[in-house]
């Protein structure tokens, strides 16, 4: 597919390198000629250097044949306009990303009205996510599936945990608990697990259930499993309100810190039933004064990785029982933050991603078995994906034991009439299926792709 990229930032990067690398034919547009030599010379796209709101500059990026357009500038408003523009030029479908909450109320008259696929906002994307895992105080990152009736769960064993020294083929009767687990990672190694896994501590596990089904099993292996009443949460910025607002809904409580005084006062006005506190969320006499030490959460969501990082070491260490949450923008030192005790780490650059490479994917496969769902877990190492099966295949009725699937792909769960199983060997996949699959393979975006005689992108080539 040919897609234009408008915005060069660690957004508009880092799609296009996970873009790139499905073989799509990329073309990039910022008016930032350095930002474009840097990824120019990383990544096999073309440049054009220019503003996106031109038409000219569009033209000359192809914008009038193109098969998608993603705006994701650091203005909204360019963003919208560029949009509009390419579509009015001919751009086939248009992603922009829109953040500003003073667009919320009428995002979808927005979206109507200018033509657009789709509408991203990273923020209340990152804010879902964190309110998802709060469900779960142990896990460090829950995705949603079947329409919430199945979950995929990122847990990492601790040393001396129950878990620790069983095969995952005996795990059902020393647990008796009803999960499946899809992928490990274990140092610096991401691999699908069989049966004779043995399991060993500090590994993470990426496991799925439903949601009655993981509380089972962080109860019985004797995980925290408390209900969060209460949060604090450092920095006030987009992120942090829309988070709030979803933990107000639900009964959460929720004490935010913020060092810039006008920014308090609008908090304080659109979030009239949070607390506010003017302060330096790096004050650890302020810290205490809040009561970190009895609070059930703290997420640190301020502008500046290194301080966020800083603060959740603090928190983790002085609120031992408290679920961390740290905010990510662009930090590089990945290895270097696993082996840090910050709790659940939020990437709202590869959330973003995520949404969009899901959408480029049922493009691609409008007909067959669209994809319904895609996350990357497991450091973006792995993927997990929904396909609903919407027409019929050869594969079809086939016992799956009899299927010649690709090696790293796992047929994880298959729903079936709003009722969710782990497959057999013996059971098979039909139509109006929606159909599970955990794979370390990029760019799946049929189920047919699952098999060995399949290729991944032989119609995007």
């Amino acid at each position: 597919m040919n897609i234009i990229i408008v915005g060069c930032g660690k957004v508009g990067g880092t799609i296009a390198q996970q873009l790139a690398s499905e073989n799509h034919d990329i073309v990039i547009v910022d008016n930032d000629s350095e930002r474009l030599h840097q990824v120019g010379d990383m990544l096999d796209v073309m440049c054009v250097h220019g503003n996106g709101g031109s038409a000219t500059v569009l033209e000359e990026a192809g914008a009038k044949t193109c098969d998608l357009l993603i705006a994701v500038t650091l203005s909204d408003e360019l963003n919208l306009l560029t949009c509009l523009i390419a579509k009015k030029l001919g751009a086939a479908n248009t992603i922009a990303r829109v953040r500003n909450p003073i667009y919320s109320d009428g995002i979808s008259l927005i979206k109507d009205d200018l033509g657009l696929s789709m509408i991203i906002n990273p923020e209340l994307a990152a804010a879902s996510e964190i309110s998802r895992t709060l469900r779960f105080p142990s896990a460090i990152k829950v995705e949603t599936f079947a329409k919430s009736r199945v979950e995929v769960i990122n847990f990492r064993i601790t040393p001396g945990n129950i878990l620790c020294g069983v095969k995952i083929e005996n795990l059902k009767s020393t647990i008796k608990s009803d999960i499946f687990i899809c992928a490990i990672q274990r140092g610096n190694d991401v691999f699908i697990p069989n049966g004779s896994t043995e399991l060993m501590p500090n590994d993470v596990i990426s496991f799925l259930a439903s949601p009655a089904s993981a509380h089972e099993f962080f109860k019985k292996i004797g995980a925290s499993s408390h209900k969060i009443r209460d949060m604090i949460i450092i920095g006030g910025g987009r992120l942090t309100y829309y988070l709030t607002k979803m933990l107000l809904q639900v009964g959460i409580r929720v004490k935010i810190i913020e060092e810039n005084l006008k920014r308090c006062e609008e908090l304080s006005e659109l979030l009239p039933d949070a607390m506010i506190i003017h302060g330096d969320g790096t004050d650890n006499e302020l810290l205490h004064e809040e009561g970190i030490e009895e609070a059930d959460a703290v997420a640190t969501l301020t502008g500046l990785d290194e301080q966020n990082v800083i603060m959740s070491l603090y928190a983790a260490q002085n609120s031992p029982n408290a679920k961390i949450f740290t905010k990510i923008k662009h930090f590089d030192f990945d290895d270097m933050l696993k082996s840090m005790d910050i709790g659940s780490v939020i990437y709202p650059k590869y959330i973003t991603a995520d949404h969009i490479i899901k959408y480029v994917r049922v493009m691609q496969n409008s007909i067959g078995s669209n994809v319904e769902t895609l996350h990357h877990i497991i450091d973006d190492k792995v993927e997990v994906l929904e396909f609903r099966i919407r027409e019929q295949s050869d594969m079809l009725s086939v016992p799956i034991e009899q299927l010649k699937i690709r090696s790293g792909v796992l047929i994880a769960c298959i729903n079936r009439g709003g009722k969710g199983f782990i497959p057999g060997g013996k059971d098979t996949i039909e139509m109006g299926d929606t159909v599970i699959i955990v794979t370390t393979n990029k760019g799946l975006y049929d189920i047919e792709n699952i098999l060995s005689l399949k290729p991944a992108h032989a119609d995007s080539v």
